[in-house]
């Protein structure tokens, strides 16, 4: 019985996310939707607060899965508190293809760090098992759209910093429910990162265009 139950479970997962990934966003109605998001991540989703981040360009696939888990639970951030909790997942998804229809800001990188950054973005640190940057983010920031990987160029470097760090202390889910695919590989890459290396490959995508 409990074999048969786990089964089900498991099928009504599958079930729900092909469910998620098969909607599609209406860009025009996600504008609208998107007003109350504006205060802090900017009309066009380019925010002015390096602790916000920008929205614009980054991928409708990753942003409604990062909405989604935010407004499930799954992903705990402060100042998001109460804002998608009531959203379905059409709503979520129209504000995703309005925001991924925006074109990105560039922050100007810190000089002193772009060397150490752009190693660490296309080799990765080889004895620490960490990957290049580029496998997923492309070789411009522009990530990967159709995969979920988000565009990385242009993001506020403090933002990505804080990302990373999050991630080495392994964010997402505290209640572990997250465990796979790439929120294991960034797990895994920010673990071999030092503070140093999270500031300069910051950074360096913060030029990336």
């Amino acid at each position: 019985m409990m074999k048969k139950l786990l089964i089900g479970a498991l099928m009504l997962g599958a079930f729900t996310v092909q469910a998620a990934e098969s909607i599609k966003g209406d860009a025009a109605a996600g504008e609208q939707k998107a007003m109350t998001c504006s205060a802090c991540h900017g009309a066009d989703g380019n925010s002015l607060v390096p602790s916000f981040p920008k929205l614009a360009g980054l991928g409708e696939k990753y942003l409604l899965q990062q909405m989604q888990h935010i407004r499930d639970g799954l992903r705990p951030v402060a100042q998001m508190a109460g804002q998608v909790d009531n959203m379905s997942d059409q709503d979520l998804a129209d504000i995703a293809a309005h925001y991924s229809a925006q074109p990105r800001s560039v922050e100007k990188a810190d000089p002193d760090l772009v060397t150490l950054g752009e190693k660490v973005y296309r080799a990765g640190v080889a004895d620490r098992n960490v990957a290049a940057c580029i496998a997923c983010h492309g070789a411009r920031g522009n990530g990967n759209a159709p995969a979920g990987f988000p565009a990385l160029g242009g993001q506020h470097a403090d933002y990505v910093a804080a990302q990373l760090k999050a991630y080495r202390k392994g964010y997402e889910d505290p209640a572990g429910r997250v465990t796979d695919g790439d929120i294991k590989i960034m797990r895994s890459n920010a673990f071999g990162l030092s503070d140093k290396e999270i500031e300069a490959v910051s950074a360096y995508v913060s030029g990336l265009n």
